[in-house]
């Protein structure tokens, strides 16, 4: 491949890597003021959507802290010291794992909410809710201990001469663990991972099955000519839904495609944006799937609006 084909690709997926940051943290940010004010304004909040803005603000820490790390990629500035590089590093990888974390939250807690009376997760219903400040503790010191690696293994590299170096940015590399401490790390989070998505896995089957269930149901309802609109419960699923299936694929494309094939070895710009790119899609991706499917939203703004105008005739 010639250099201007060369510059040309790293111009163009830089430009969609900023372009998806700025799109995600404009979302993640208004989902995220959409929940603040629907709970401060005392409307009934649902089960999940404590859970949904916990994913929303973990996403847009993740998304500044990856325009962070990109800005050291693409844009010539001065270098990073061991203590900037190992914040950056340790913490966007935190953000990552929290994401995970909190998306088969949601995911489990939606199960609940769905479950019938007659189920056993039906006992859960009145308190799942309440138990998920300490799931989202667990989630952070879990997430915190298992990148406190990135502490160790993160330096700060002027110039990359070790091949033994795993490229991260222009200043930032990671330098190979002993085996004991390496093997110690990998294992654990390979089981957060499996151990996640198995859940997340199991929770999606489950609702499948439900929705599958009162889908036979809305039909016979059809049937004998009473409406068979879904519930905000069963709309709020199939979101859901969606959103796993959404992060199981570019999860699965950023295991197999990049993390696997080694390309955070290669001192490659082009490739680690791709990278970059796959992984926070979900953050991207995500916040724009629950703002189009949250009616609240409409009738959130309108009436603040409409309370907005009639202050204004008052005062005139």
């Amino acid at each position: 491949m010639s250099k201007n084909n060369i510059a040309f690709h790293f111009i163009a997926i830089r430009n969609a890597f900023f372009s998806e940051v700025s799109i995600g943290i404009t979302a993640n940010a208004f989902l995220l003021l959409f929940h603040v004010l629907w709970f401060f304004l005392k409307h009934r909040p649902r089960p999940t959507d404590l859970t949904i803005g916990h994913l929303a603000l973990i996403h847009l820490l993740m998304l500044i802290v990856g325009r962070v790390a990109a800005i050291d990629i693409f844009e010539f500035q001065e270098l990073w010291d061991d203590i900037t590089c190992k914040a950056v590093i340790c913490f966007h990888q935190v953000m990552r794992g929290l994401s995970l974390g909190t998306t088969c939250l949601l995911s489990v807690l939606q199960a609940i909410t769905l479950s019938p009376r007659s189920s056993w997760l039906a006992k859960f219903k009145r308190t799942a809710s309440q138990h998920n400040i300490c799931g989202f503790l667990f989630l952070w010191v879990f997430n915190l201990s298992i990148s406190a690696r990135f502490l160790i293994s993160t330096i700060a590299t002027r110039n990359r001469t070790s091949n033994s170096l795993m490229f991260v940015t222009k200043s930032c590399s990671l330098r190979p663990l002993s085996y004991l401490p390496w093997y110690i790390f990998f294992v654990t989070a390979i089981f957060r991972d499996v151990s996640l998505i198995g859940l997340m896995a199991v929770s999606s089957g489950y609702m499948v099955t439900l929705l599958c269930r009162h889908k036979r149901q809305a039909q016979h309802l059809h049937s004998t000519n009473l409406s068979p609109t879904a519930s905000p419960e069963y709309r709020a699923t199939r979101t859901i839904l969606l959103l796993m299936s959404i992060f199981v694929l570019l999860y699965l494309l950023d295991c197999v495609v990049f993390s696997f094939s080694g390309m955070w070895w290669k001192n490659d710009p082009v490739h680690l944006c791709l990278q970059m790119l796959v992984g926070n899609g979900y953050a991207t991706i995500g916040p724009l799937v629950l703002i189009s499917t949250e009616n609240r939203m409409i009738k959130l703004f309108k009436s603040m609006w409409e309370k907005e105008s009639k202050c204004l005739l008052v005062q005139e």
